[in-house]
């Protein structure tokens, strides 16, 4: 039997947390378990979770880490964690697991596991379950009383979910974490935790990429809630171009940290990378060792690009 296993981050998330977890409590498909990963809240986040441990405690594990991991690390060694003991267990069938991320903020649809199961499925049966498989959907915006700003993050931000080839993913991520869900071939490729992903939805989305798939679910699953206090929220196209123009230097930092994400992706999945893959991965790490007329025919020639044109013109103007 398929099980899901939601990931959730949680840190000072009093405020939302019961409507995410009642959101997911009413989800139509039922054999989940929810491991919520807390980073050291100093509201009542915990006490709201182990109310809720208490009507549930065949449902929901708790976990406070002893130190601040921040968001990124918390999810991936979440992950990692769940994954060990679910291959402890006996007669477990690794591919019969899958994995969600969850932000503690959100409002999940009623069908959304249901729904990113069943593409899931779709993809398994397309590629093979031993490959590294990952699942991302659309969202609904909505501002922090859920009223709904935006039928679709995708289209307020711009981005060409299309686009999900290594050569795109390595520049510029596609997949919103709270969408996302992953099998089990892929979540054992998080033995090795990353120091320089720069968001767990990024790292999940270039080993997908780079030794498996992705694909895309045209729906919004669930309300994806914007407030004062998001790590990682979303924001319009004409609000990203403001700011990439406002800071120039900041955004030429930005580009050498995607740099180096890709380079420790490389030292971990070098032996994993085949053929053009691997040419492709090698040639992004070391592109700024290249001239200036180099360096843009590689991104060109090799397709490190953005979506749309005015990205891709500052690309060209910072790279």
């Amino acid at each position: 039997m398929n099980k899901v296993n939601i990931i959730m981050a949680a840190y000072n998330g009093e405020k939302y947390i019961k409507d995410q977890i009642e959101s997911i409590l009413h989800n139509s498909f039922e054999n989940w378990m929810l491991w919520i990963f807390d980073d050291g809240s100093k509201d009542q986040t915990e006490s709201i979770i182990k109310k809720y441990i208490q009507q549930y405690p065949q449902k929901i594990r708790y976990y406070r880490n002893n130190t601040n991991k921040g968001v990124t690390r918390n999810f991936l060694e979440g992950v990692k964690l769940v994954t060990q003991l679910n291959n402890q267990e006996e007669n477990e069938k690794k591919h019969n697991h899958y994995y969600m991320f969850c932000d503690q903020d959100d409002v999940w649809m009623g069908e959304k596991i249901y729904k990113t199961l069943k593409q899931m499925k779709k993809a398994e049966k397309r590629y093979g379950s031993e490959k590294p498989v990952a699942v991302f959907t659309d969202a609904i915006v909505v501002d922090e009383k859920l009223n709904i700003q935006q039928s679709s993050f995708y289209k307020t931000s711009n981005l060409n979910t299309n686009r999900r080839d290594l050569a795109h993913m390595l520049m510029e991520n596609k997949l919103i974490g709270c969408t996302i869900m992953f099998n089990g071939a892929l979540a054992d490729r998080l033995d090795v935790i990353p120091k320089n992903a720069r968001y767990h939805d990024w790292w999940i989305a270039l080993i997908a990429s780079a030794i498996g798939h992705i694909t895309y679910l045209k729906e919004g699953t669930l309300l994806y809630r914007q407030h004062e206090n998001n790590v990682v929220g979303n924001q319009s196209f004409l609000t990203y171009v403001k700011n990439r123009i406002s800071n120039l230097h900041k955004q030429k930092e930005i580009l050498d940290i995607t740099i180096k994400q890709a380079r420790e992706f490389y030292n971990i999945f070098e032996k994993d990378l085949t053929g053009n893959k691997k040419a492709l991965v090698y040639d992004f790490v070391h592109i700024k060792e290249n001239s200036w007329f180099m360096r843009r025919k590689l991104i060109l020639s090799k397709g490190y690009l953005k979506t749309g044109l005015i990205r891709n013109i500052g690309l060209l103007l910072l790279i």
